[in-house]
């Protein structure tokens, strides 16, 4: 059975979940780079906690990826 197949046969609620697990990774990991990379950023936080921050976000937007990819695409 290959991982389309496995996708295909998911409920749609299952499917939403997973686009939703998808979609959640898109917006943490953006976040955390338009924390680090914005100029202009609106709250007053000193650079360093703000790269911290940003790089916590992209480290945990991609443990949920990983998280994502095992619950779907692996045995």
């Amino acid at each position: 059975m290959n991982s389309n197949t496995k996708f295909r046969q998911k409920s749609p609620t299952q499917r939403f979940l997973s686009i939703l697990g998808l979609f959640m990774f898109l917006v943490y990991f953006t976040l955390g780079l338009l924390i680090i990379f914005w100029d202009k950023f609106p709250l007053e936080i000193d650079t360093r906690y703000r790269n911290m921050f940003g790089i916590l976000l992209i480290v945990y937007s991609f443990m949920r990826f990983i998280r994502l990819f095992q619950k779907n695409f692996t045995h």
